[in-house]
């Protein structure tokens, strides 16, 4: 956090889609009990039905008077119904209310509410409980248990907030229009005047479904437990227990706060100062949880060398020198942090040595199998990511994907808390560039649901995005994604261009989607010879690539040599962006780069042709050696 918290959103009110249709009825005529009485009836029945009408409201009067709906008690001590009581009635999940996304029919385990609150009582000293969305019957247990404890007043959102709207695709990063806005989650009523609770007991829906993480209602009741052991002057935080069938927002209460857990019961002790400063950020990424402004300005570390970026490699092949080009970019805008490259057992000696040349600090680690990918996909290992939060040695690191060039420091970001990151599409993340907080109970979580959460892309991001669902939002600048959106007008693709070829640069780091820069000739992008990846062209992005690729060693450029196979593909689409006369004309250039005439490897020079046949692949995804059937 430090210093990048922003203030709490504005109230988003919303006109009822019932009055905005009652008042769309033009030219109808008011008519006294119209509404009431049937259509089609003449004017003569008029007394019949109003005397229908009274009778029926004089029944519906009796019955609110009936002792089946005022139910006084005898002398007993339940006579005078408590504020408290009333307020549990209230809450109730069946109290009359249609359900609104909060109920939860997860079947308390008493016995595991009383073993985590051994944990925190203290001998001779009654603990005061807030209690968040349990029932009736629940709470008197509660009380049974725990006599001073309390039910919390809190409204429930309007059902017309989606997750949508607390993570919305786009936002006015640079306020030109308005200042971006995030729908008002209410605030949970505080304690009686000159107490605070000792403990906070939240349970919240869950129903295990796909997509049950990102909830309005479990987001809002975790927010409003996170409030409450953190509210008032107090200079520790409350304990927490959790009843829910699904692991609680782990960047909320953190797996290293965790007191215990035993089946649907979990219990924490938050840190109240980190707790203070996540509750500061926005909702949801509806608002930049950085300003745009403080990329430019200094950041200031307690700690620079418990900060590190790192990255991950499980293909030498198509990776390693995006890698090397992306470590020479760091050091380029001018970081000192520790670099740590993540390598699987497929990395090579010679590779291993070479990302070590280029900066970076080399860890070997396991694959890890995505067991919904195919053999040989280009997800089938990219779970192995998730050993970033197993360098425990660093408080947070800054991941970036080999294929991104830094153009500024990213320094600001290590002041961000987990998970940070830019928007990708829809409600989700790109997690080309994210902030990550390592610790190993966190690592162990991710393992333990890799069977049972599924990833809406099949791979890491998709993964992550159900884990972390709430994410806080960095502005685009510190991951520009070189992606021209079908669609887009000529104005705002030249926009990007321009923002793309600003010199002083104005984004932190450009992201490589499409051909990567290494695998196409120096001389342009060679995306804007391939139909399906011309919206990935840029020039201007392609040039800055190669400025930090002419700065490593020769040694280090070696290591970015073009196969013959790749050779043969970027003529074939040459050859085929010139039969598409292509209006950019890029076909028509000359091809000076060496490479052309320099042999990858230990093999012949053989220039190498496709002759008729089609190219088959994905060339964003899949490997390039495989991209040519049987050639």
């Amino acid at each position: 956090m430090r210093g990048f918290a922003c203030a709490h959103a504005e109230k988003r009110n919303r006109l009822d889609r019932t009055l905005n249709g009652l008042s769309s009825k033009k030219g109808a005529k008011y008519k006294p009990l119209g509404a009431l009485l049937p259509e089609g009836l003449s004017g003569k029945m008029f007394y019949v039905k109003l005397v229908l009408l009274v009778l029926m409201c004089g029944s519906f009067m009796g019955l609110l008077h009936s002792p089946s709906i005022h139910h006084v008690h005898g002398d007993d001590e339940h006579s005078t119904q408590s504020p408290e009581a009333s307020e549990a009635t209230w809450t109730s999940n069946n109290a009359g209310q249609t359900d609104s996304g909060y109920a939860s029919d997860v079947r308390v385990d008493w016995s595991r509410v009383s073993m985590a609150v051994r944990q925190v009582a203290r001998e001779g000293d009654g603990l005061r409980v807030g209690l968040l969305n349990f029932d009736e019957e629940e709470m008197g247990q509660w009380r049974t248990l725990l006599p001073r404890s309390t039910a919390v007043h809190l409204e429930r959102v309007s059902r017309n907030v989606t997750w949508a709207h607390l993570y919305p695709e786009w936002i006015d990063e640079e306020e030109l229009y308005a200042a971006p806005t995030c729908p008002d989650l209410p605030e949970p009523a505080p304690a009686p005047e000159g107490l605070e609770y000792d403990v906070v007991a939240v349970k919240l829906p869950c129903s295990g479904a796909a997509g049950w993480s990102k909830d309005v209602p479990r987001l809002h009741l975790q927010l409003a437990a996170a409030k409450l052991a953190s509210s008032g002057r107090r200079s520790e935080a409350a304990h927490v227990v959790v009843v829910s069938r699904c692991f609680p927002a782990p960047n909320l209460f953190r797996c290293k706060d965790e007191v215990m857990r035993d089946g649907d019961v979990w219990l924490y002790k938050p840190n109240v100062d980190e707790l203070r400063r996540k509750l500061a950020l926005p909702v949801g990424s509806c608002k930049l949880a950085m300003p745009l402004k403080a990329l430019g300005e200094a950041y200031v570390s307690s700690a620079p060398r418990r900060e590190a970026y790192a990255t991950i490699l499980h293909s030498e092949q198509l990776y390693a020198c995006g890698a090397m080009v992306a470590a020479q970019s760091i050091r380029m805008a001018g970081s000192d942090r520790d670099m740590v490259a993540l390598v699987d057992e497929t990395i090579s000696e010679r590779h291993r040595s070479a990302l070590e040349a280029a900066g970076w600090k080399v860890r070997k680690i396991r694959r890890i199998r995505n067991p919904r990918a195919s053999r040989h996909a280009y997800n089938e290992w990219n779970y192995s990511k998730f050993w970033l939060w197993t360098l425990t040695e660093y408080d947070r690191v800054v991941f970036v994907d080999a294929d991104l060039l830094v153009q500024r420091p990213l320094e600001p970001l290590f002041g961000m808390p987990e998970v940070s990151a830019t928007g990708n599409h829809g409600t989700v993340f790109n997690s080309g560039v994210m902030v990550v907080e390592p610790c190993n109970c966190t690592f162990r979580l991710l393992m333990d649901h890799i069977g049972d959460i599924e990833s809406y892309n099949g791979g890491d991001q998709g993964y992550l995005n159900e884990v972390f669902s709430w994410w806080h939002r960095l502005p685009s600048h510190a991951n520009y994604m070189k992606h021209f959106w079908e669609g887009n007008t000529a104005e705002r693709s030249a926009a990007k261009r321009r923002v793309l070829a600003a010199d002083p640069p104005v984004v932190l780091a450009v992201h490589f989607v499409g051909m990567k820069p290494w695998f196409c000739f120096r001389d342009y992008d060679c995306n804007w010879n391939a139909p399906e990846l011309r919206q990935f062209a840029s020039d201007e992005a392609h040039a800055r690539w190669w400025k930090a690729h002419d700065a490593m060693p020769p040694r280090l450029q070696g290591f970015c040599l073009l196969d013959e196979r790749q050779k043969a593909l970027l003529r074939w689409d040459a050859l085929e962006a010139r039969k598409a006369n292509f209006s950019d004309g890029h076909w028509r250039e000359r091809i000076a780069d060496p490479r052309r005439r320099i042999c990858a490897g230990e093999e012949e020079c053989h220039e190498r042709e496709i002759k008729g046949r089609r190219v088959e692949g994905n060339r964003v995804t899949t490997s390039y050696a495989k991209l040519i059937d049987n050639f």
